[in-house]
C-alpha cells in the first residue's frame, strides 16, 4: 500500500499571514515609519551644499553616495519619503472623496441626474488621464501642488464608476429591501445603508492606487511639471541628477529604486487586501 499523500504548505506568520504577505506588510510599515520619523532624525547637512564632497560614490561614510551638491543621497531619500508618500496619500484621498460624492449623489438623486453624472464620468474615463493631468499641471504652473490638484481632478472618474456599479449591486440586497419597507428615505437609504456596505472595495483600490500615484507623481516631477529642485521629492531628485547618469549612477538609481520599491509594495498590499477580502481568489 502506498503512503498517504502529505500536503505541504508554506509556514504562515501570525494572524494567518504567509511569509510573503508578512514581508510586504512589513515593508509598507517600514516605508511609513521612514516617512514619519525620517525627517526628524535627518542630519542638518542633508539640507546644505558641500561641494567639496560632491558626487562621492557609495561607501562607509555615505551609504548611497552624494549628489552634485555634496548632499547625502540616503538622507535625501529619507527626507523625501514624507513628501512623496504624503502627496500620494493626499491625491488618492482627494479623488476618492470626489468619486464617492459623485456616485452617492447620482444614486440618491433622480434618474436624470444619475445619467448625467455617469455620462460625465464616462467622458473622464475616455480621456488619457496622464496627458490630461500633465496639461492641468502645466497650466497651473510647475509645482507639487499643481501636480496634486491635476491628479485629483483626473483620477475621480474610475472611483465614481466603480462605486456606482457596486452600489447598484448593494441596492438589491435583502437589508435594503427591508429598509425600503420601513419607509426610509432614498437619501438616507443611500448614505446610511448602501454606501457604508459598498466602501470595502475602495480600501483595496486605495492601497493599490497609492503605489501608482507615487510613480505618476515622480514622472510629473521628472518632466518638470511637479515638484521642483531642490525639493527632496523622489521624482525631483531624479530630475536634478539625470545629467550624471553616466558619471554618478547612484544619484539616479537610488531614488529610482525607492520609487519602484514603494510602488510595487503598495500594489502588492492592495492585492493582499483583495485576497483577504475575497477568499475565493486565494490559491489552493
Amino acid at each position: 500500500m502506498s503512503a498517504p499523500a502529505v500536503s505541504v504548505r508554506a509556514p504562515r506568520a501570525g494572524l494567518g499571514l504567509s511569509a510573503f504577505e508578512a514581508s510586504v506588510i512589513g515593508l509598507v510599515v517600514l516605508l511609513l515609519a521612514v516617512a514619519v520619523v525620517g525627517p526628524l532624525v535627518a542630519p542638518e547637512s542633508v539640507y546644505r551644499s558641500d561641494i567639496a564632497n560632491a558626487l562621492l560614490p557609495p561607501g562607509a561614510g555615505h551609504w548611497f553616495g552624494t549628489d552634485d551638491q555634496g548632499r547625502d543621497v540616503f538622507w535625501r531619500l529619507v527626507v523625501g519619503a514624507r513628501t512623496t508618500l504624503l502627496s500620494a496619500f493626499l491625491v488618492v484621498t482627494l479623488y476618492s472623496l470626489i468619486g464617492v460624492a459623485v456616485a452617492t449623489i447620482g444614486a440618491a438623486g433622480p434618474r436624470w441626474l444619475d445619467e448625467t453624472l455617469m455620462r460625465i464620468t464616462d467622458i473622464g474615463l475616455a480621456l488619457p488621464g496622464m496627458v490630461v493631468a500633465l496639461g492641468f499641471a502645466a497650466a497651473m504652473g510647475p509645482s507639487l501642488r499643481s501636480a496634486i490638484i491635476a491628479m485629483a481632478i483626473t483620477g475621480w472618474p474610475i472611483t465614481a464608476r466603480l462605486l456606482r456599479g457596486i452600489m447598484r449591486q448593494t441596492m438589491e440586497a435583502p437589508f435594503v429591501a427591508g429598509a425600503r419597507a420601513l419607509g426610509v428615505s432614498r437619501w438616507r437609504l443611500m448614505t446610511c445603508h448602501v454606501l457604508p456596505n459598498s466602501l470595502d472595495v475602495l480600501i483595496v483600490k486605495w492601497a493599490g492606487d497609492v503605489g501608482t500615484t507615487v510613480l505618476v507623481l515622480a514622472s510629473l516631477s521628472f518632466i518638470g511639471v511637479g515638484a521642483q529642485p531642490p525639493s527632496a521629492e523622489w521624482g525631483a531628485t531624479i530630475a536634478g541628477a539625470r545629467g550624471y547618469v553616466s558619471t554618478a549612477w547612484w544619484t539616479v538609481v537610488m531614488p529610482g529604486a525607492a520609487v519602484a520599491i514603494t510602488s510595487i509594495a503598495f500594489g502588492l498590499l492592495g492585492e493582499i487586501i483583495q485576497v483577504r477580502r475575497d477568499p475565493s481568489l486565494r490559491g489552493n
